[in-house]
C-alpha cells in the first residue's frame, strides 16, 4: 500500500500528474506533482497542509515544497516538488512510485 497525504492521517484521493527529471549522471533529480482539485483544498477540509507525505511500507518521504494554485480566487490545484539528491534517493522514490502506481492503476510514459 502506498499513499500521499498533505495533512497527517488524511489520504489524498486526487491522482497527481507526475513529471520527473534526472541529471545526466543520475546523481540527482526532481519530481513535480500536480494535483487537480485535491481533497486537501476542499472548503469543508479544515486541516492545515503541512507538506506532502509519501507513505509506503518502507516508511515516509517528505517534501515541504507545496504550493496552491488559484483560479478566480478559488483553490484549484496543488503543486508539490520532491528533490532527490542521490542515486539512493532516486531509487527509493522510484520504489514508492511503483507501489503508488500499482495501488492507483497508473502507468509510466517515458519522453
Amino acid at each position: 500500500m502506498a499513499e500521499i497525504q498533505f495533512s497527517r492521517g488524511i489520504t489524498e484521493e486526487a491522482i497527481p500528474d507526475v513529471r520527473l527529471t534526472r541529471s545526466k549522471d543520475g546523481t540527482n533529480g526532481t519530481a513535480t506533482f500536480i494535483f487537480d482539485k485535491p481533497k486537501a483544498l476542499e472548503a469543508e477540509n479544515t486541516d492545515s497542509i503541512t507538506g506532502m507525505y509519501m507513505i509506503d511500507e518502507e516508511g515516509e518521504l517528505i517534501s515541504r515544497e507545496v504550493k496552491a494554485k488559484f483560479i478566480n480566487g478559488q483553490p484549484a490545484a496543488l503543486e508539490a516538488l520532491y528533490i532527490m539528491k542521490s542515486v539512493e534517493d532516486w531509487d527509493r522514490f522510484m520504489r514508492f512510485m511503483d507501489r503508488y502506481a500499482e495501488s492507483n492503476g497508473l502507468g509510466f510514459t517515458k519522453s
